[in-house]
């Protein structure tokens, strides 16, 4: 059922649930998981949230913070202070628009003065606005909407440069070093024409692998926090990955070089440096995302630029040198 444009300018209101738990900055951890005992909580508690003496919201607590607490620790000492919320004047459009921004499960709707008058959550929006059959098809929705709404929303065509732009420069910065590169090697590229003719295959075969790992890792990165460890254990899965298709890819290529050209060092060139650059590439697919991760970037925005650029460079690098040394 698609989705109403009316129905986004409806108060967030509409679809917030009350079924939400407070707790007083005063007490315990122990006195509010006795709290919670006594009252119940709701159907789907995510956050708890704080409030100071006149209900007026003060903090968060996820649940997990709440069960690993000491329990004589006070909840002011345990809540996180910075509390994203929404306005009762907010609008459907407007929890849209914060769930893409914030990545939040839930969040609080707020009167004039501070204090809650319902939570809005992404499930309820998933299940009862844009009526999607589960969860994986919500977040893909926000993700394709997040650009356009937290970054060019209403943009001119000069905003929508400013952002877009940057990013480009890392294209035109590959392509120049690529460029240099070719020149460094002119004299190889003189002696065999046939690495001109295979030259845009094998820069394209590395971008669609680098593209592939980058894009399983920041699926990966959604719903996985980033350690050494699971940086060694995804490492070695791509790498094994980058040799079967490597191998793949370059008795393809090198088969149709030999084939066409009847030139075994050229053919063996070739489809080496396609098993090289594409290992290389895998790399660069996994490395570069949990990198922008680890520095708090977003990796969605920035990582393919990045990803395409070291991919270029590197592929080239290995082909050309490669080349030299064998032809």
């Amino acid at each position: 059922m698609p989705l109403e444009k009316d129905h986004l300018t409806e108060s967030v209101l509409s679809e917030a649930r009350r079924d939400f738990v407070t707790l007083s900055q005063d007490i315990t951890i122990g006195e509010a998981l006795e709290q919670i005992r006594k009252e119940g909580v709701g159907e789907k508690i995510v956050y708890f949230y704080v409030v100071d003496d006149e209900e007026r919201l003060v903090g968060v607590l996820p649940t997990r913070r709440l069960l690993i607490e000491m329990p004589d620790r006070l909840i002011s000492e345990s809540m996180i202070k910075s509390v994203v919320a929404l306005p009762s004047t907010a609008t459907v459009f407007d929890a849209c628009e914060m769930f893409v921004m914030y990545k939040f499960l839930a969040l609080p709707v707020v009167d004039p003065e501070g204090r809650i008058v319902g939570i809005v959550d992404i499930s309820l929006l998933s299940e009862e606005i844009f009526d999607l059959a589960d969860r994986e098809q919500a977040e893909a929705l926000f993700e394709g909407v997040g650009f356009r709404i937290s970054q060019v929303k209403d943009a001119s065509p000069l905003r929508a440069f400013r952002f877009r732009f940057p990013w480009l420069l890392a294209t035109i910065a590959s392509g120049t070093m690529c460029a240099l590169l070719a020149s460094i090697y002119e004299a190889t590229l003189a002696e065999s024409l046939v690495l001109a003719f295979f030259l845009t295959l094998v820069l394209g075969l590395g971008e669609s692998v680098s593209i592939q790992s980058m894009t399983i890792t920041i699926q990966s990165l959604r719903a996985t926090q980033p350690t050494l460890r699971w940086y060694r254990k995804a490492m070695g899965r791509e790498l094994g990955t980058a040799v079967l298709l490597g191998l793949g890819c370059g008795l393809v290529v090198g088969l149709i070089v030999w084939g066409w050209r009847g030139d075994g060092a050229a053919a063996l060139t070739i489809g080496m440096s396609i098993l090289l650059s594409l290992t290389a590439a895998c790399t660069f697919g996994l490395s570069v995302p949990a990198m922008l991760h680890a520095f708090k970037l977003d990796p969605k925005i920035a990582a393919g630029p990045i990803t395409l650029a070291t991919a270029d460079v590197s592929t080239l690098l290995i082909y050309l040198s490669l080349a030299t040394w064998w032809l």
